[in-house]
């Protein structure tokens, strides 16, 4: 048996939450075009016929310009310090640039496997994604490269066994029916978030939160209540969310509540508000509500 913990590192955008649901086979973490939509470290459990891996997700490794994203960035370098292995990942379909060299700095001086997975490569032309391994073979000694798409699944197979591979003898760490560390009231707000970066992607920047304000639990064949506040930080903001004749708000609740019940297997009540608090993304109350941890800074 092997058993051990693997951190998945890469910028924002590179399809970590993608991979770590293709690769725990259910949905753990949600998914969006936008960058920085991981905002919590989320601790997921694969168990296979080899061992159990115990994946962190973390939130991309980006230039920090509020609290919010300076915590985010702490979560993903904390983690590197805590596991067994670390799972670098990389879209192959975008040109190298500053930042993968920075984040290719912190491994200078690991002392533990980095694994690099290029990703994306149902986008990439054969052609030139050898030319992109052998970059990558100069620049940091890795434990393996291995080329996926976890869109597709295509490579996450190999990877998975070069992760093991890896990955110290011993126990399971965690028991076989455990899936992960997110608490219910943090799914309901994160599949909430999700539905709102789908349907305001054009409208909206990266200034929107959602916080549950009453989580109640569904009694034996009874109906979960679930109320939440969308948080914008202008006013201009607050009209998009609700759209016209609220049939904006209307939507992303209807999609939430149908995600909520196939995951809680429950009737859900789902109540939206949309409230205006300026610069809530240096509120440090607000985020340690939202769940967005603390770290000890470097």
């Amino acid at each position: 048996m092997k058993a051990g913990f693997v951190s998945i590192v890469g910028r924002p955008n590179a399809g970590k939450s993608t991979l770590l649901n293709r690769v725990i086979g259910t949905k753990v973490a949600i998914v969006s075009d936008k960058p920085q939509t991981t905002r919590n470290r989320i601790l997921a459990v694969r168990n296979a016929r080899a061992g159990q891996i115990v994946f962190m997700d973390t939130p991309g490794i980006h230039r920090p310009l509020h609290r919010m994203n300076v915590r985010m960035v702490d979560m993903a370098l904390e983690s590197m310090r805590e596991v067994d292995v670390v799972l670098l990942l990389v879209d192959a379909s975008e040109a190298s640039g500053k930042g993968d060299r920075f984040v290719l700095d912190l491994f200078k001086d690991a002392k533990i496997p980095v694994v690099l997975a290029l990703n994306k490569i149902d986008l990439v032309r054969k052609s030139r994604l050898l030319p992109k391994i052998d970059e990558y073979r100069t620049q940091h000694e890795f434990a393996a490269i291995v080329p996926i798409s976890a869109l597709t699944g295509d490579g996450v197979n190999r990877l998975e066994e070069e992760l093991f591979a890896q990955l110290p003898d011993g126990e399971a760490l965690y028991p076989a029916d455990y899936l992960t560390d997110q608490p219910e009231r943090v799914f309901a707000a994160e599949i909430v978030r999700e539905k709102l970066l789908q349907h305001t992607r054009d409208e909206l920047p990266f200034t929107t939160a959602v916080v549950v304000d009453s989580f109640e639990e569904a009694p034996k064949g009874g109906l979960m209540r679930i109320y939440c506040s969308i948080i914008v930080d202008q006013d201009s903001q607050k009209p998009i969310v609700i759209g016209r004749r609220g049939e904006m708000i209307k939507r992303i609740g209807t999609e939430a509540r149908q995600d909520l019940e196939r995951l809680f297997g429950t009737r859900v009540f789902l109540d939206l508000h949309v409230k205006v608090r300026s610069d809530w993304r240096d509120d440090d109350g607000l985020l340690d509500e939202m769940g967005v941890a603390r770290t000890r800074r470097r």
